[in-house]
């Protein structure tokens, strides 16, 4: 089995020593290209700026990026091959129009930034999505949480969605734990309570393969 996954934040450059980005560690998708090479898959692990070393696994060969357009061109390259995608990377909704060329210099009260929508990575890929491929999103919500995370199932062409609720102690960005729900196509919905990262990788990758056709990785 070949299993691509997207991991950690996004930076999207305003100028050579600023960026826009988010709290994402990368440890959810970390653990998750752990756990399902753990089960004897293949993975490519994209994964934006993080403090974590590279996966210790043969099975696991991790490729570096910094900004949406680098992370979508890495997974576009390798989609189409793999059997399994796990989008857990926060990718930045928007970028500067234009990066300055040099360090921006503080002038006057306000300072105002034009800003342009990223590539929607999941969605694009979504819609080249072969019926024999498996899709899985992850939604880091605030409010009506499943709402959400049902919309994006459907826009996104996934066939299961990690909802995780800012709102819930433990859980989300700069934790080693997770309480997470899996929303499915099918309208089946699973939830777990508050467990270390590693178990919800396991979690996860277990509901994977037992939702495809095959089981053997």
């Amino acid at each position: 089995m070949r299993v691509l996954i997207t991991a950690g934040p996004t930076y999207e450059p305003l100028d050579p020593v600023r960026f826009i980005g988010n709290h994402s560690t990368g440890k959810m998708g970390y653990a998750l290209a752990e756990a399902f090479a753990e089960q004897g898959a293949e993975v490519t692990l994209i994964s934006g700026p993080t403090n974590l070393p590279d996966p210790a696994s043969p099975r696991i060969r991790t490729t570096r990026v910094e900004t949406a357009d680098q992370m979508y061109a890495a997974a576009a390259a390798v989609a189409h091959e793999a059997d399994v995608w796990i989008f857990a990377a926060a990718v930045a909704d928007y970028k500067p129009r234009e990066a300055a060329l040099n360090k921006i210099k503080k002038d006057g009260d306000t300072l105002t930034l034009e800003l342009v929508k990223n590539v929607d990575i999941a969605a694009t890929l979504g819609r080249t999505k072969r019926a024999e491929q498996f899709s899985v999103g992850f939604a880091l919500e605030t409010n009506n949480e499943e709402a959400h995370a049902l919309d994006k199932l459907r826009r996104k062409n996934f066939d299961l969605v990690v909802l995780n609720s800012l709102r819930d102690p433990g859980a989300g960005f700069r934790h080693d734990t997770n309480k997470v729900t899996l929303l499915e196509a099918g309208g089946q919905t699973t939830i777990f309570e508050l467990k270390p990262k590693a178990e919800v990788a396991h979690d996860i990758v277990r509901t994977v393969f037992a939702r495809l056709p095959y089981r053997d990785a």
